[in-house]
């Protein structure tokens, strides 16, 4: 049988679950969550979910993964009771890493992009409408979107194909470095600007005015969502790296420690988008417009725009790339395991596969423009985003909770004395009634919640 790969490093593990968690929505949308939410308030009900709620079940895929040594998919068929129905969750686990690509790759593409914009000086002298239509040109030409989501799925397969130390642990290592390193130099950058002062106190002092206003219950609602949503749980993208460990370290103390580096990225991303937002009079707001309409503007009034929109979008494209890779990862894997082939062979199916799945969504705000699956003005990116996070994420991350720490599943004892082995800390025996009643309900409730939100 042949010897599953291992990390090099305990780094190398931790950059790489992180870089996983670490998406564009720890950019674009957890900043402005915080700001309308009531700030330090936000920040400190959402630490204490992300310690009640996204840290257990990151435990668990990541033991589900190390006990298994397998593939998701693989994963349960090796640990269920002979006769159980568990591995069913392992195909659908699969889907959603297909699926949650089928978008990705498209506005990971659109970060390099403006990368490749700032850098050749496209946006220098643009006024703030032409730079809401450089965003709007750049939606509706097939071509262009076409093209970056090509390239991000050949580079993402490209590192794959080299492997799990010399490809995807040595090149997500140093693009997490990378990352982190620019994140530091635009936040201190950002602190120094006039008027950024502002910016910080609204993002962080608590508000206790606002957090009235919004409502306890919402607020509490809106940290259970970010906390539970910003680790990925659910679709098996972190049981891999599981499967990949040493039994030198427990889980609960990794799962802390990539919490840990996911929360330092969502946090100090705030550090950089409020303060420029206040220096320069414009209103932080979410989602794409922020990151392609709001902050290029405020880089273009900056002197040295030119440089601090570089190193923004390199920033941004770190952060794309780095979900994209720990998720193409997944995909070859499974499909490594599932037909029995050679990582050449799955890297150049998928390579194929994944741009063809991807079409839709690149193509979604143009030539598919008229489908508006969710109501007017939805596009193909809206429902794949809404099937992967609304739907997989949470029914799969009670699947792996289940699963965990009921005995018609793996069980919790079994659970427990995979998590505990290494050194660091240790699942205790009084969580067992917490994991097993009251956290499913937690996730149960969101998933409800996110269900009645979007059609109700």
């Amino acid at each position: 049988m042949k010897q599953r790969e291992t990390f090099q490093s305990r780094l190398g593990f931790l950059l790489l679950s992180a870089g996983c968690a670490i998406g564009i929505g720890n950019v674009w949308r957890f900043p402005y969550v915080v700001g309308a939410n009531g700030g330090g308030i936000f920040v400190v009900i959402y630490l204490l979910f992300l310690a009640i709620m996204g840290v257990p079940v990151l435990s668990m895929e990541f033991a589900v993964g190390r006990a298994s040594r397998k593939s998701p998919v693989k994963a349960y068929q090796e640990l269920e009771k002979k006769g159980s129905k568990w591995h069913l969750h392992g195909y659908v686990a699969l889907f959603g890493n297909y699926m949650l690509m089928m978008f990705y790759t498209t506005v990971a593409g659109w970060m390099l992009y403006y990368f490749y914009g700032f850098l050749t000086g496209k946006f220098t002298g643009q006024t703030q409408e032409g730079v809401t239509a450089l965003f709007g040109e750049m939606l509706a030409s097939p071509g262009t979107n076409t093209f970056w989501m090509v390239l991000v799925v050949i580079l993402g397969i490209m590192v794959c194909s080299m492997g799990l130390q010399a490809g995807v642990e040595r090149i997500t290592k140093g693009m997490m470095i990378g990352l982190l390193s620019l994140m530091i130099v635009l936040a201190v950058h950002g602190l120094f600007l006039d008027g950024g002062a502002a910016g910080l106190r609204f993002y962080l002092l608590p508000d206790f005015e606002k957090f009235q206003e919004v409502g306890v219950g919402k607020v509490i609602v809106a940290a259970m969502n970010q906390s539970f949503f910003t680790l990925s749980l659910g679709i098996g993208a972190m049981a891999i790296f599981g499967s990949y460990l040493e039994k030198k370290n427990t889980l609960l103390g990794e799962a802390v420690n990539v919490a840990v580096l996911d929360t330092f990225v969502a946090i100090t991303a705030g550090l950089i988008i409020f303060p420029a937002c206040f220096a320069f009079g414009v209103n932080p707001d979410s989602g794409p417009s922020l990151i392609f309409i709001t902050l290029p503007n405020v880089f273009i009034s900056m002197a040295g725009g030119r440089i601090w929109g570089s190193f923004f979008f390199l920033f941004m494209s770190f952060a794309a790339f780095s979900t994209v890779i720990a998720v193409f990862e997944n995909i070859i894997a499974c499909d490594m395991e599932l037909l029995n082939i050679s990582r050449k062979k799955s890297c150049m199916a998928n390579l194929v596969l994944i741009a063809v799945l991807s079409l839709p969504c690149a193509l979604g705000f143009n030539l598919l423009s008229g489908f508006q699956p969710l109501g007017a003005g939805s596009t193909v990116l809206d429902l794949e985003d809404f099937i992967v996070s609304n739907l997989l994420l949470p029914l799969g991350s009670l699947i792996y909770l289940v699963f965990s720490t009921w005995n018609f599943g793996w069980g919790f004892e079994k659970y427990q004395k995979e998590a505990n082995e290494g050194e660091g800390l240790k699942v205790p025996d009084w969580i067992r009634g917490y994991v097993k009643y009251v956290l499913p309900l937690m996730i149960l409730g969101l998933f409800l919640e996110g269900i009645w939100e979007k059609f109700f």
